[in-house]
């Protein structure tokens, strides 16, 4: 599976609009609350170990957050509603309150990194942290500058001054792996470490398609013309809020002109390579991107036929 990917939650989108829904939902004998500190959710459980999504009920969570945090209702699991709250009001709830020895608060891509939280927990803290992260950027409304407030479960945000309705957004992004025959083409980040390659990406722009936009991508980097796109799978991606298209195409030019900067290099791999570095190999310092990230999904894809 994916990370990020799978969430079993019912979203209740049709009843969020619903304020006397969602004051009981609030108020219900199984609610629970994810507390996010500075946007790292709370977990339960070692590092070292499997580790648990830490929800708690609200009272708790509550009495951490300052007087206009955001909330949302993330969802119901079965008949428990759940919600994610931003707590970063407080000085430091891992040692301070009534969480102090609990759990750890903890950045969601070393969680991810680890596998320690099952896929579905993972792609729940994935949402929470991408929702409370738009609350947090959004306060003021982009017509008119005034304050927004927070309705529909925090699925909305509503401006009182001008009345402009805002909602949660998650930007499209292409990430394509082109090959030529026994060829794949990776590059390398400029921000990237030493020697991880991945699959290229960048953003959709307006009016553009996913097929235009991995063909415009793939030129702009590395020079190379891509003609038949085949869409694989995609992830959320909340870092801030993204959504990864992951895509095959097949590439009908092979040499090779870095063009925009976002690369610091590009190159071809063969297959026979992929492999191995799927495998754990680190030929000449090479390495290839974790199971988290879907580009090496369309890697493992591409080189094992899958």
């Amino acid at each position: 599976m994916i990370a990020f990917s799978g969430s079993p939650l019912d979203r209740a989108s049709a009843r969020r609009a619903d304020a006397a829904w969602l004051a009981e939902q609030r108020a219900h004998r199984s609610a629970r609350i994810l507390p996010l500190w500075q946007l790292r959710p709370f977990v339960l459980g070692a590092g070292h170990g499997p580790q648990q999504a830490g929800f708690v009920i609200p009272a708790v969570a509550e009495s951490m957050a300052g007087p206009d945090a955001p909330w949302v209702l993330l969802g119901l699991d079965g008949e428990a509603p759940l919600f994610a709250l931003d707590i970063s009001a407080a000085a430091d709830p891992q040692t301070q309150g009534p969480l102090a020895g609990l759990g750890h608060f903890e950045e969601l891509r070393g969680l991810a990194l680890r596998g320690s939280l099952a896929p579905a927990e993972l792609a729940i803290c994935g949402q929470a942290k991408a929702m409370i992260d738009w609350h947090l950027r959004h306060g003021f409304c982009a017509r008119c500058g005034a304050p927004t407030a927070l309705v529909d479960g925090g699925w909305r945000r509503r401006c009182a001054q001008c009345g402009a309705d805002h909602f949660p957004r998650t930007d499209p992004v292409v990430i394509m792996l082109a090959s030529a025959g026994e060829r794949c083409l990776v590059g390398r980040g400029r921000h990237f470490p030493a020697g991880m390659f991945s699959a290229l990406a960048g953003f959709l722009e307006p009016g553009e398609t996913i097929e235009e936009g991995v063909r415009r991508e793939i030129l702009e980097e590395a020079g190379i013309v891509v003609g038949a796109v085949r869409y694989l799978a995609s992830q959320p991606w909340a870092f801030p809020s993204s959504l990864m298209i992951g895509c095959l195409a097949e590439a009908k030019s092979e040499h090779i002109t870095l063009g925009d900067d976002e690369l610091a290099e590009a190159r071809w791999l063969e297959r026979d390579e992929v492999r191995a570095l799927l495998g754990g190999s680190r030929r000449e310092g090479l390495f290839l991107p974790p199971p988290m990230a879907i580009a090496h999904h369309l890697l493992r894809a591409w080189a094992f036929d899958e």
